[in-house]
Protein backbone atom coordinates (compact mmCIF):
# COMPACT_ATOMS: atom_id res chain seq x y z
CA UNK A 1 0.00 0.00 0.00
CA UNK A 2 1.32 3.35 -0.80
CA UNK A 3 2.14 5.78 1.41
CA UNK A 4 0.45 9.28 0.95
CA UNK A 5 2.65 12.17 2.56
CA UNK A 6 1.31 15.15 2.85
CA UNK A 7 2.79 17.97 0.32
CA UNK A 8 5.13 21.00 1.70
CA UNK A 9 3.49 24.64 2.67
CA UNK A 10 5.05 26.95 -0.12
CA UNK A 11 7.77 28.40 1.35
CA UNK A 12 7.26 32.47 1.09
CA UNK A 13 9.33 33.95 -0.67
CA UNK A 14 11.93 35.82 1.43
CA UNK A 15 11.69 33.37 4.47
CA UNK A 16 15.05 32.54 4.50
CA UNK A 17 16.50 36.12 4.19
CA UNK A 18 14.52 36.87 7.40
CA UNK A 19 15.66 33.97 9.02
CA UNK A 20 19.33 34.55 8.40
CA UNK A 21 18.84 38.39 9.40
CA UNK A 22 17.69 37.29 12.54
CA UNK A 23 20.13 34.86 13.18
CA UNK A 24 22.63 38.19 12.55
CA UNK A 25 20.80 40.36 14.25
CA UNK A 26 20.10 38.74 17.97
CA UNK A 27 24.43 38.37 18.95
CA UNK A 28 24.40 41.98 18.16
CA UNK A 29 21.35 42.77 20.07
CA UNK A 30 22.90 41.22 23.16
CA UNK A 31 25.92 43.07 22.55
CA UNK A 32 24.17 46.20 22.16
CA UNK A 33 23.78 47.88 25.61
CA UNK A 34 27.19 47.72 26.31
CA UNK A 35 28.01 49.89 22.63
CA UNK A 36 25.30 52.58 24.16
CA UNK A 37 26.78 53.24 27.39
CA UNK A 38 30.05 53.68 26.16
CA UNK A 39 28.94 55.46 23.10
CA UNK A 40 27.39 58.08 25.66
CA UNK A 41 29.67 57.91 28.85
CA UNK A 42 33.00 57.01 26.92
CA UNK A 43 33.38 58.17 23.45
CA UNK A 44 31.34 61.31 23.61
CA UNK A 45 33.15 62.20 26.41
CA UNK A 46 36.50 61.58 24.48
CA UNK A 47 35.34 63.35 21.29
CA UNK A 48 34.04 66.37 23.27
CA UNK A 49 37.00 66.98 25.25
CA UNK A 50 39.34 67.02 22.07
CA UNK A 51 36.97 69.36 20.62
CA UNK A 52 37.05 71.60 24.02
CA UNK A 53 41.23 71.34 23.54
CA UNK A 54 41.25 73.09 20.31
CA UNK A 55 39.28 76.35 22.14
CA UNK A 56 39.77 78.73 24.66
CA UNK A 57 37.50 77.26 27.29
CA UNK A 58 37.19 78.91 30.63
CA UNK A 59 34.99 76.22 33.26
CA UNK A 60 32.71 79.20 33.98
CA UNK A 61 31.94 81.79 31.25
CA UNK A 62 32.12 79.16 28.65
CA UNK A 63 33.91 79.03 25.22
CA UNK A 64 36.16 81.76 24.28
CA UNK A 65 36.83 81.42 20.72
CA UNK A 66 38.35 78.64 18.61
CA UNK A 67 42.32 78.13 19.52
CA UNK A 68 43.26 75.41 17.24
CA UNK A 69 46.30 73.59 18.88
CA UNK A 70 47.55 76.72 20.81
CA UNK A 71 46.74 74.86 24.01
CA UNK A 72 49.07 71.95 22.73
CA UNK A 73 51.80 74.00 22.15
CA UNK A 74 51.75 76.05 25.60
CA UNK A 75 51.35 72.02 27.16
CA UNK A 76 54.86 71.21 25.24
CA UNK A 77 55.97 74.29 26.13
CA UNK A 78 55.40 74.14 30.07
CA UNK A 79 57.94 72.73 32.12
CA UNK A 80 55.67 71.85 34.71
CA UNK A 81 53.97 69.20 32.34
CA UNK A 82 57.60 67.60 31.66
CA UNK A 83 57.99 67.57 35.19
CA UNK A 84 54.73 65.99 36.01
CA UNK A 85 55.60 63.34 33.59
CA UNK A 86 58.55 62.84 34.84
CA UNK A 87 56.95 62.75 38.36
CA UNK A 88 54.23 60.12 36.65
CA UNK A 89 56.30 57.42 35.56
CA UNK A 90 58.44 57.43 38.53
CA UNK A 91 55.72 56.65 40.93
CA UNK A 92 54.43 54.16 38.53
CA UNK A 93 57.00 52.06 38.44
CA UNK A 94 58.20 52.27 42.08
CA UNK A 95 54.97 51.08 42.67
CA UNK A 96 53.75 48.72 40.10
CA UNK A 97 56.73 46.92 38.96
CA UNK A 98 57.30 45.56 43.08
CA UNK A 99 53.85 45.40 43.83
CA UNK A 100 53.34 42.91 40.85
CA UNK A 101 56.15 41.04 41.75
CA UNK A 102 54.58 40.66 45.66
CA UNK A 103 51.45 40.01 44.75
CA UNK A 104 52.84 36.95 42.46
CA UNK A 105 54.36 35.93 45.46
CA UNK A 106 51.94 35.91 47.91
CA UNK A 107 49.48 34.56 45.27
CA UNK A 108 52.26 31.20 45.33
CA UNK A 109 52.11 31.13 49.21
CA UNK A 110 48.40 31.16 49.24
CA UNK A 111 48.16 28.80 46.57
CA UNK A 112 49.84 26.07 48.99
CA UNK A 113 48.24 24.00 50.99
CA UNK A 114 47.84 25.94 54.36
CA UNK A 115 45.34 26.01 57.46
CA UNK A 116 42.78 28.72 57.34
CA UNK A 117 43.55 29.53 54.12
CA UNK A 118 40.00 31.04 53.26
CA UNK A 119 40.81 33.75 56.17
CA UNK A 120 44.29 34.34 55.12
CA UNK A 121 43.02 34.97 51.20
CA UNK A 122 40.10 37.46 52.66
CA UNK A 123 42.73 39.20 54.56
CA UNK A 124 44.56 39.92 51.79
CA UNK A 125 41.72 42.44 50.43
CA UNK A 126 41.26 44.00 53.53
CA UNK A 127 43.11 47.40 52.06
CA UNK A 128 40.55 47.23 49.48
CA UNK A 129 37.95 47.71 52.28
CA UNK A 130 39.66 51.15 53.65
CA UNK A 131 39.50 54.33 52.08
CA UNK A 132 41.46 55.66 50.21
CA UNK A 133 41.57 58.62 51.92
CA UNK A 134 42.08 56.62 55.22
CA UNK A 135 44.75 55.19 53.44
CA UNK A 136 46.22 58.16 52.66
CA UNK A 137 45.81 59.99 55.94
CA UNK A 138 47.28 56.60 57.58
CA UNK A 139 50.66 56.98 55.49
CA UNK A 140 50.83 60.28 55.81
CA UNK A 141 51.12 60.14 60.05
CA UNK A 142 53.62 57.17 58.98
CA UNK A 143 55.70 58.85 56.62
CA UNK A 144 55.64 62.12 59.13
CA UNK A 145 59.00 63.79 59.65
CA UNK A 146 58.59 64.80 63.65
CA UNK A 147 56.88 61.89 64.56
CA UNK A 148 56.67 59.38 61.66
CA UNK A 149 56.78 55.44 62.15
CA UNK A 150 58.82 55.12 59.42
CA UNK A 151 61.89 57.78 60.28
CA UNK A 152 61.39 55.78 64.36
CA UNK A 153 62.45 52.83 62.81
CA UNK A 154 65.14 53.88 60.49
CA UNK A 155 66.83 55.73 63.37
CA UNK A 156 66.78 52.94 65.29
CA UNK A 157 68.40 50.56 62.57
CA UNK A 158 70.49 53.25 62.19
CA UNK A 159 70.17 53.79 58.57
CA UNK A 160 69.78 57.69 58.67
CA UNK A 161 71.05 60.00 61.41
CA UNK A 162 68.53 62.90 60.73
CA UNK A 163 64.94 62.57 60.21
CA UNK A 164 63.50 62.63 56.69
CA UNK A 165 61.41 65.04 55.11
CA UNK A 166 59.18 62.57 52.85
CA UNK A 167 56.98 65.43 51.31
CA UNK A 168 60.09 67.82 50.77
CA UNK A 169 62.19 65.65 48.34
CA UNK A 170 61.36 64.30 45.05
CA UNK A 171 62.52 60.60 45.07
CA UNK A 172 61.37 60.54 49.12
CA UNK A 173 58.06 61.34 48.48
CA UNK A 174 57.76 59.04 45.71
CA UNK A 175 58.61 56.15 47.73
CA UNK A 176 56.03 57.17 49.98
CA UNK A 177 53.27 57.01 47.52
CA UNK A 178 54.33 54.20 46.25
CA UNK A 179 54.06 52.37 49.03
CA UNK A 180 50.85 53.66 49.94
CA UNK A 181 50.09 52.62 46.04
CA UNK A 182 51.06 49.08 46.43
CA UNK A 183 49.37 48.17 49.94
CA UNK A 184 46.37 48.95 48.82
CA UNK A 185 46.51 46.85 45.23
CA UNK A 186 48.66 43.93 46.07
CA UNK A 187 45.97 41.98 47.32
CA UNK A 188 44.11 42.67 44.65
CA UNK A 189 46.24 41.78 41.90
CA UNK A 190 47.61 38.64 44.69
CA UNK A 191 44.02 37.15 43.98
CA UNK A 192 43.85 37.47 40.38
CA UNK A 193 47.00 35.36 40.37
CA UNK A 194 45.91 33.36 43.00
CA UNK A 195 42.51 32.23 41.04
CA UNK A 196 44.77 31.48 37.97
CA UNK A 197 46.94 29.07 39.51
CA UNK A 198 43.80 27.36 40.29
CA UNK A 199 42.74 26.86 37.07
CA UNK A 200 46.46 24.89 36.33
CA UNK A 201 46.16 21.10 36.21
CA UNK A 202 47.10 19.80 39.80
CA UNK A 203 48.49 16.86 37.35
CA UNK A 204 51.35 18.96 36.13
CA UNK A 205 52.34 19.25 39.11
CA UNK A 206 52.59 15.81 40.57
CA UNK A 207 54.22 14.84 37.16
CA UNK A 208 57.08 17.88 38.03
CA UNK A 209 56.88 16.29 41.26
CA UNK A 210 57.58 12.74 40.28
CA UNK A 211 60.10 13.89 38.07
CA UNK A 212 62.23 15.27 41.06
CA UNK A 213 61.41 19.06 40.17
CA UNK A 214 61.52 21.16 43.09
CA UNK A 215 58.85 24.04 43.75
CA UNK A 216 60.62 26.83 42.23
CA UNK A 217 61.04 25.12 39.15
CA UNK A 218 57.73 24.01 38.94
CA UNK A 219 56.43 27.24 39.45
CA UNK A 220 58.46 28.85 36.94
CA UNK A 221 58.40 25.76 34.59
CA UNK A 222 54.49 25.09 35.00
CA UNK A 223 52.92 28.15 36.53
CA UNK A 224 54.53 31.17 34.80
CA UNK A 225 53.83 29.70 31.80
CA UNK A 226 49.99 28.82 32.69
CA UNK A 227 49.00 32.30 33.81
CA UNK A 228 50.71 34.13 31.08
CA UNK A 229 47.13 35.76 30.00
CA UNK A 230 46.92 36.96 33.34
CA UNK A 231 49.96 38.63 33.36
CA UNK A 232 49.19 40.13 30.87
CA UNK A 233 46.47 41.61 31.62
CA UNK A 234 47.31 42.66 35.15
CA UNK A 235 50.13 44.36 33.57
CA UNK A 236 47.86 46.44 31.24
CA UNK A 237 45.81 47.24 33.62
CA UNK A 238 48.13 48.33 36.25
CA UNK A 239 49.78 50.50 33.74
CA UNK A 240 46.18 51.92 33.13
CA UNK A 241 45.59 52.90 36.73
CA UNK A 242 49.50 53.44 37.27
CA UNK A 243 49.54 56.39 34.97
CA UNK A 244 46.10 58.25 36.40
CA UNK A 245 47.54 57.65 39.96
CA UNK A 246 45.65 60.89 41.52
CA UNK A 247 43.84 60.36 44.85
CA UNK A 248 46.97 59.10 46.67
CA UNK A 249 49.56 62.13 45.99
CA UNK A 250 46.37 64.29 45.80
CA UNK A 251 45.87 63.39 49.96
CA UNK A 252 49.14 62.77 50.48
CA UNK A 253 50.36 66.96 50.44
CA UNK A 254 48.90 68.50 53.30
CA UNK A 255 47.93 71.57 51.87
CA UNK A 256 45.60 69.08 49.13
CA UNK A 257 45.76 71.98 46.46
CA UNK A 258 46.70 70.00 43.76
CA UNK A 259 50.34 70.90 43.55
CA UNK A 260 51.98 68.02 44.46
CA UNK A 261 54.51 69.51 47.13
CA UNK A 262 55.62 72.98 47.20
CA UNK A 263 58.17 72.29 44.40
CA UNK A 264 55.37 69.70 42.52
CA UNK A 265 58.05 67.30 43.29
CA UNK A 266 55.07 64.77 43.25
CA UNK A 267 52.62 66.16 40.72
CA UNK A 268 51.10 63.57 38.30
CA UNK A 269 49.90 64.21 34.93
CA UNK A 270 46.24 63.73 36.92
CA UNK A 271 46.86 66.44 39.73
CA UNK A 272 48.12 68.78 36.51
CA UNK A 273 44.87 68.63 34.56
CA UNK A 274 42.59 68.73 38.01
CA UNK A 275 44.83 71.85 39.06
CA UNK A 276 44.13 73.16 35.91
CA UNK A 277 40.46 72.08 35.54
CA UNK A 278 38.62 72.34 38.37
CA UNK A 279 40.93 75.36 40.76
CA UNK A 280 42.27 77.63 37.56
CA UNK A 281 38.80 76.84 35.43
CA UNK A 282 40.80 76.36 32.07
CA UNK A 283 39.27 73.70 30.47
CA UNK A 284 40.43 73.69 27.17
CA UNK A 285 44.15 73.50 28.65
CA UNK A 286 42.99 70.78 30.85
CA UNK A 287 41.73 68.76 28.21
CA UNK A 288 44.41 69.02 26.53
CA UNK A 289 46.40 67.52 29.24
CA UNK A 290 43.64 64.62 29.34
CA UNK A 291 44.42 63.70 25.39
CA UNK A 292 48.03 64.00 25.88
CA UNK A 293 47.60 61.35 29.08
CA UNK A 294 45.02 59.66 27.03
CA UNK A 295 47.37 58.79 24.30
CA UNK A 296 50.57 58.35 26.84
CA UNK A 297 48.47 55.39 28.38
CA UNK A 298 46.88 53.97 25.27
CA UNK A 299 51.25 53.85 23.73
CA UNK A 300 52.81 52.56 27.37
CA UNK A 301 49.88 50.00 27.65
CA UNK A 302 50.29 48.94 23.47
CA UNK A 303 53.98 48.43 24.22
CA UNK A 304 53.62 46.56 27.32
CA UNK A 305 51.17 44.48 25.83
CA UNK A 306 53.77 44.11 22.77
CA UNK A 307 56.81 43.06 24.99
CA UNK A 308 54.39 40.77 27.64
CA UNK A 309 53.02 38.47 24.27
CA UNK A 310 57.33 38.53 22.51
CA UNK A 311 58.26 37.67 25.84
CA UNK A 312 55.81 34.70 26.19
CA UNK A 313 56.31 33.84 22.97
CA UNK A 314 59.99 33.82 23.48
CA UNK A 315 60.13 31.52 26.08
CA UNK A 316 58.15 28.52 24.40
Amino acid sequence: MAVVTAPKPPRRKGAGVTIRGRRLFVPYSFVAPFFLVFGVFGLYPLIYTFWVSLHDWDRLSGDAGFAGLDNFRDLFADPDFYNATFNTFSIFLLSTVPQLILALAVAWLLDRRLRARTTWRALVLVPQYVSVVAVALVFSQLFGRDFGVVNWVLEHLGLISDPVDWTADTWSSHLAVSFMVMWRWTGYNALIYLAAMQAVPRELYESAMVDGAGRFLTFRRITLPSIRPTLLFTVVISTIGGLQLFAEPFLFDSQANAEGGTEHQFQTLTLMLYKYGFINNDAGYASAISWVLFLVIALVAALNFYLTRRLSGSDR
